[in-house]
């Protein structure tokens, strides 16, 4: 997987890693257990802090995304359903709600927001035998 790091964004350089391993997780382009660069190797390869590495690594560890395997590395965690599928939904809508608010504030209309929600879902890997899970 290729990490990128702008440094125009607002988004801190550890969000930025945060969030493209969970991309590629949920996009299925990181399957579990595999192993991920080391901090020393992706801070020397992206010219960041270690530390900011070490950040971003803790809090997808802390999600569950990752897990650290002390003297072997850093490794996709396998998926896990630890909430109900009310917690889940409740969460997600949460989630809606503040996407669909951005949405009206670009002043896209609901009819584009549909389209594009159908065009970049089918960039992601879903797993239909636990959507209906608990």
């Amino acid at each position: 997987m290729q990490y990128e790091i702008n440094s125009a964004s607002r988004l801190p350089i550890y969000q930025q890693l945060v969030q493209q391993v969970r991309e590629a997780v949920a996009r299925g382009d990181l399957s579990p257990d595999e192993q991920l660069p080391s901090v020393r190797q992706l801070s020397r390869d992206l010219v960041i802090n270690p530390n900011t590495v070490a950040r971003a690594y803790t809090e997808l560890e802390r999600e569950g995304l990752l897990n650290n395997r002390p003297g072997r590395g850093v490794f996709v965690a396998e998926p896990r359903d630890e909430l109900t599928k009310d917690a889940r939904r409740r969460r997600l809508l949460e989630v809606l709600d503040r996407f669909l608010t951005e949405a009206v504030h670009l002043a896209l209309s609901e009819e584009e927001v549909l389209r594009l929600v159908t065009s970049r879902s089918r960039q992601f890997q879903w797993n239909p035998a636990k959507a209906g899970s608990k």
